[in-house]
């Protein structure tokens, strides 16, 4: 069990690492975007700004998918390539089919790929979370703005 923890956690926080190196190119990109178009953003743009941040997220996922079965293979549980990402992406979206299982030796690895899962698709969901309602409060503010017009249009006309 031991053994587990010592590979398993320096991989979990390498891949916490790589998330946020991903997570940090979407924060930068999202800023840009914003900045670059302070009063102009268009419905399509920001749902390409959202699309943009969902797949550098998601390139992240795949990459820590890649690491994990990297590790398997590294280890000797599995024969081939597809087998050990097959059982990497099901631990690491906690899915947990249970048809492709490693030795007992190791087995430890999976929830700890799933407990790394987890904390990044929080992560995400957070990102994301914020990143729609800066949208939100963003049209918000527009509609505030189109309301407050329309009144004084309203008020100076005979």
């Amino acid at each position: 069990m031991l053994l587990n923890l010592l590979i398993g956690l320096p991989v979990m926080l390498i891949c916490l690492l790589l998330q946020a190196f991903f997570l940090n190119i979407s924060l930068r990109q999202y800023a840009r975007y914003k900045l670059a178009h302070v009063g102009s953003e268009t419905a399509s743009g920001n749902v390409l700004l959202l699309y943009t941040v969902l797949l550098l997220l998601t390139l992240g996922y795949f990459t820590e998918t890649v690491i994990w079965a990297a590790l398997f293979m590294l280890l000797g549980e599995f024969d081939d390539f597809r087998t050990a990402l097959y059982h990497s992406g099901v631990n690491f979206v906690t899915l947990g089919y249970g048809d492709v299982v490693m030795s007992a030796r190791w087995r430890l690895l999976g929830p700890l790929e799933a407990a790394n899962g987890i904390l990044m698709f929080g992560l995400s969901t957070a990102v994301m979370t914020a990143a729609v309602l800066d949208i939100i409060n963003q049209n918000k503010a527009k509609m505030k703005k189109r309301r407050r017009r329309w009144r004084i249009r309203r008020r100076r006309e005979p």
